[in-house]
This record gives structure tokens, sequence and C-alpha cells, in this order.
């Protein structure tokens, strides 16, 4: 597959793409006092392929991809019905995935979840303590060694034990010590019973992460209440895929919420160094935003900010990072408002929505009147430096 030509001299990193666990991923590793407990994948009374944890069935083991074995895509509701063995081997297969992103030019690729939710939050369905500790343990150890198997090519982000604050500290320290670099958790603990992120509470979390520089990621979906496909947001009169269509509009929106949170909770401001990134969730909507938090801020009482030492949106410069994939206008606003320096490129493979197999082409297209740097910064080397990924250098560098 042809590369566009501009970028010839970009290392291209793809910031948002996801893994479809392997069924043995939490067997092939348990202790064996664990083997019967921890995730696996067993048929229900359908005969369907299912993930249990300890004798509990969490959700239905599918392909969690669009992309058929035979590299063709399904569209809307379709990819419902496949299962692993239907998707292609790039969705599960490290060697596969690794020839996927060689044919389609990309050198690097950040890696999220499914099983547990794309930002953890379905970990609370585990009563247990010590197995909801584990299966997290796991499944970080799972990801360095993808890592490690990949020569940094395949950077996956480690999962947080998000309900015990010193569990959740020690976890980031060693996910660190194990080589992964950034960090996916939940948008919302206080819908299970914890303080929510702008507490006190977590300030050793935030600390931690600012002092080992690893970024915290808020990917869409990433709390019960925001994963809302066919629920309250498409109206009832609408088909399954038109439904599907409007909830995944809406789904992209759900992050702006905790954005605004985190710099109006004050966390930005005690936390001056600590990196945020908001993934798959688009960044024409961004300027929009900045300049409707800076405006609501002004419409407060004397006083009500004196906490805050800059406008809202001077925190998003600093320390928010955004990724785009689809969108073919309004990249040159959000560059202007947010800088060329905090905007990533995305794919969202092997997920309903992503670009597959033509993301490199409808990039070109988004950035075809911007500057080498600018493109170089969005296509790659800001995911580089942020995930700190290694990139062979350039000729003539």
């Amino acid at each position: 597959m042809a590369v566009p030509s501009i970028f010839d001299d970009v290392y291209v990193i793809d910031a948002d793409t996801h893994l479809t666990e392997p069924h043995d991923l939490w067997s092939s590793r348990a202790p064996a006092e664990f083997r019967e407990r921890l995730p696996r994948v067993l048929p229900d009374s359908n005969g369907t392929p299912t993930w249990v944890v300890d004798g509990v069935e969490l959700s239905k083991a599918g392909g969690a991809a669009v992309i058929k074995a035979d590299g063709s895509k399904v569209f809307g509701t379709q990819f419902f019905g496949l299962g692993i063995e239907d998707v292609h081997a790039g969705a599960y297969s490290i060697a596969d995935r690794i020839s996927t992103m060689d044919e389609l030019g990309v050198w690097a690729q950040i890696i999220y979840p499914n099983t547990f939710g794309l930002g953890g939050q379905t970990f609370a369905k585990l009563a247990d303590p010590e197995l909801r500790l584990l299966t997290v343990k796991i499944f970080n150890d799972a990801m360095a060694e993808m890592q490690d198997q990949s020569a940094d090519r395949l950077v996956p982000m480690a999962a947080l034990p998000w309900w015990d604050v010193d569990v959740a500290v020690a976890e980031v320290e060693r996910a660190h010590g194990l080589g992964l670099r950034g960090i996916n958790t939940t948008t919302a603990p206080h819908q299970h019973g914890l303080p929510d992120l702008g507490e006190p509470y977590w300030n050793p979390l935030w600390a931690a992460c600012s002092s080992l520089g690893l970024p915290i990621n808020f990917h869409i979906g990433a709390a019960e209440s925001d994963i809302d496909w066919f629920g309250t947001v498409g109206w009832p009169s609408l088909g399954l895929d038109q439904k599907l269509a409007v909830g995944s509009g809406m789904l992209y929106l759900n992050n702006a919420s905790c954005l605004a949170n985190m710099v109006f909770s004050g966390v930005l401001e005690r936390f001056p160094t600590l990196q945020i990134v908001s993934v798959e969730s688009g960044v024409g909507w961004i300027p929009f935003f900045m300049q409707a938090l800076d405006h609501q801020a002004g419409e407060l009482p004397p006083g009500t900010l004196d906490y805050l030492s800059m406008p809202p949106s001077e925190y998003f410069r600093r320390q928010i990072h955004a990724c785009f994939w689809f969108e073919r206008t309004g990249l040159a606003a959000a560059i202007d408002a947010l800088g060329s320096e905090h905007i990533m490129f995305e794919t969202d493979y092997p997920h309903p929505t992503c670009t597959y197999p033509n993301g490199l082409d409808l990039a070109a297209e988004a950035l075809s009147g911007l500057e080498p740097r600018v493109r170089r910064n969005l296509m790659g080397d800001n995911a580089a430096r942020l995930y700190h990924i290694p990139t062979p250098e350039r000729s003539g560098s």
C-alpha cells in the first residue's frame, strides 16, 4: 500500500488502536491456584464464547474488530456477529499487527484494551480485591511482553487499579519498571463510591505519574455512564445502525466534561507537569470548548477561581493532548488553539469508526496545507516525545 509522499520524512505513530485480548492472555500466565478464577473464555448457555471471571459471565468474547480475516471491512452493526476467529489476526496477534502496520505505513501504535472497558471501569465487577489486582497485574505483564516482543513498535498503556490510590501508585511504579509508557484509567471512580479525580485523595497518583513522566490517558467511553451507544442517546424510533452512528458521535464529546473538571478542580494547577491525553475524541470541538471555558470562568463571582493561576485555556495548551483521525477540516483552528505539539494522529484500528485501510490518505488530505514540521509533529513526533518511543534516525538527520 502506497504511503502518501508528504509523509516520506515521518515515522508515523498511531496514537489510538486496540487489542482484541487473546483468549489465553490470563490463563496462560495465571498462578495455579487462580487459573479457574481469572478471566478465561467459556461457552455460555447458547454456546457463545464468553469472558468468565470467578464463575461470573463478564461479556461476550467477540472479535472486537471490523476487519475480517480476509482484510475486508464490515460496517455498522455487522461486527457484532464476528468472533475472534472471524477477524483479522492483526487484531490480536503481535506478528500480524506488525505486518499490517508495515503494509499501512505506520511505525508504532499506542494500544488500548477491550475486555475490561476502555478505561478499565469494568474491573469494578470483580468483587475479590486480590483477584481484581491480580487481573490488572497479569494484564500489565502481558502488555510489557508485547512491547518488548515488538521492539517498542506496539506501546500499550498500563491498566490502573483505580479502586485504591495506594494500590494504584504501587502499580504505576511497577508498570514504569516494566517499561510501560503511560496509564489508562476511568474518568469516573466516583461512580463506584470513591472520591472524584479532583479530590486530594488522588494527589499521590498525580505526583507519581508526574515524577515518572507517565501521561494519563482518558479514552472515550471510560466510565459506565459514558458508554451508551443504544440507550438514551439515539431516539427509540431509530434503527440499530442509526443508533450506533448517533451514539458513537456523541461518545466522542464525553471527554469534554472530564477535561473541564481536571482544569476547574485544580489538578493541573497543583501538578503542572502532569500530561493528560483525550483519546479518540477528535480535535475540532476543542477551540470552541477552550473559549467556552474561558468565558464561563469570566462569568463567575470574583474570587471563585483564585486557586487557578491561569485561564482554563492555558492549562489546555500546557498539559492537554488530543487525537484526530477522520477530521479533514478544522485542524488549523485546533492547532492554533491547542498548539502543534499537543495533537496526535490516530486510526482507532480495528474498532468501528476506524479509518482502515486509508487512514494515511485521509490524514494527507487534512494536513496538505501545513508546513512539514507541523505535519511531523502531528503524525509522529508528538507521540514519540510524549510516550518516549524510539524511532530510527531520518536520512540526512
